[in-house]
């Protein structure tokens, strides 16, 4: 058998280099401030809470419209889909359930996506950024007489705008 033998190698010695300081009387750093954004003047208290009375009333109707829709899908004792116990005699009786009950889910998940929005903007009305256009937040394109507010005529009309429309037929026209 043959020994195994440990070869070590010479360590050489590691010299610590001196790093020059950082702040010294010959070299001034000048920092760029960055630029103050100009303070926008959102929707007064009155209008908010006009704007907020308006989505909870929509939040209420479509809540109101879930529920209804969950009743008719579901059997509410027993859990499961209606119509799904049912025997039918002929196949198309059954097609024209299966397709009214994918009609019931698309409303519901409609009426969910539209419930999100709501729930949205009334974060919107509470961080005071409800009622701005998203597009000229930053820097406004002046596109309507309320740049960078979104006409209170489309928030009535659409409480959950997050765009004015001529920003949102621009939008439209990208795609």
């Amino acid at each position: 058998m043959a020994k195994k033998t440990a070869v070590k190698a010479k360590s050489k010695p590691v010299k610590k280099v001196s790093r020059p300081k950082a702040s010294s009387s010959k070299t001034k750093k000048v920092l760029a401030k960055p630029a103050k954004k100009k303070a926008i003047k959102g929707y007064s208290v009155k209008d908010l809470a006009f704007f907020k009375k308006l989505i909870l009333e929509k939040r209420k109707e479509i809540l109101e419209e879930l529920t209804i829709l969950k009743e008719s899908m579901m059997d509410v004792t027993t859990g499961e889909y209606a119509s799904e116990n049912s025997t039918y005699s002929t196949h198309m009786e059954q097609g024209t359930d299966a397709m009214e009950r994918e009609k019931t889910f698309l409303f519901a998940s409609r009426e969910g996506k539209f419930l999100n929005y709501l729930d949205d903007a009334l974060r919107r009305i509470e961080k005071g950024t409800y009622g701005i256009c998203l597009e000229c937040i930053d820097t406004p394109k002046d596109l309507c007489k309320t740049c960078p507010l979104i006409p209170k005529a489309r928030l009535e009309a659409v409480p959950h705008a997050q765009l004015c429309v001529e920003c949102k037929n621009l939008k439209k026209g990208m795609m």
